[in-house]
């Protein structure tokens, strides 16, 4: 669970430090993916740092052949998202809009190696693969005119939900931080339930579209 837990610490570094909840298993089915080209394009937080962004596009769909080829026939309604923070680094993750009821949420994962290798099959040192697992963290999305409000977890808060109601959600706790087992029905019930929960959703950040 170790190698787990440490493929988002790089993720939290990008969302300021915020350490996201972890899932074991998606949020989605192909019933719920929706795709909104709304969200297409850059949107920063600060108009003052156009640098650092969240951008959003169409995934490929040549990635159905390595990690994803089990969504293949999904694959045009996922999105490619390129988080860049105010010192330049980035990270690359594949996504998908969620539709939950009347909420909408965004499932992030890692679709590469640390290596940057797509294809299984390709990747140059295959023991490598073996501590590789594309886990997923969620947002809770808004749209808001020209604006994207979105809503993240923190595990420091999440813990005071559990605490509150050891059985909201299978879960374990693995080096003193949370990582959700449950499947994923059971997980979109949780989340459909605690949508509203600022325990579940403690952050928000609201980003403007990248003056072109």
């Amino acid at each position: 669970m170790r190698k787990e837990k440490l493929a988002f610490y790089f993720l939290a570094a990008l969302l300021a430090g915020c350490v996201p909840v972890v899932s074991l298993h998606p949020l989605f089915t192909k019933d719920e993916i929706v795709f909104d080209e709304k969200i297409i394009g850059a949107w920063v937080e600060d108009p003052n740092s156009p640098e650092a962004a969240w951008e959003f596009s169409r995934l490929d769909e040549t990635a159905a052949q390595g990690l994803l080829e089990s969504w293949k026939e999904e694959i045009t309604r996922f999105y490619r998202l390129t988080i860049t923070d105010k010192e330049g680094h980035k990270g690359s993750f594949a996504a998908c809009l969620v539709k939950l009821g009347e909420h909408r949420f965004l499932d992030v994962f890692a679709d590469r190696f640390p290596s940057g290798e797509e294809d299984l099959e390709k990747e140059k040192l295959l023991y490598n693969t073996l501590f590789f697992l594309p886990v997923h963290t969620f947002l809770k999305v808004d749209f808001a005119g020209e604006r994207l409000v979105l809503r993240r977890t923190d595990d420091d808060r999440f813990e005071e939900l559990i605490q509150a109601d050891a059985d909201a959600v299978k879960h374990e706790i693995i080096d003193d931080r949370p990582i959700l087992t449950a499947s994923t029905k059971d997980l979109q019930a949780f989340v459909a339930k605690y949508a509203g929960d600022e325990r579940l959703f403690s952050n928000d950040m609201t980003l403007s579209r990248k003056a072109k």
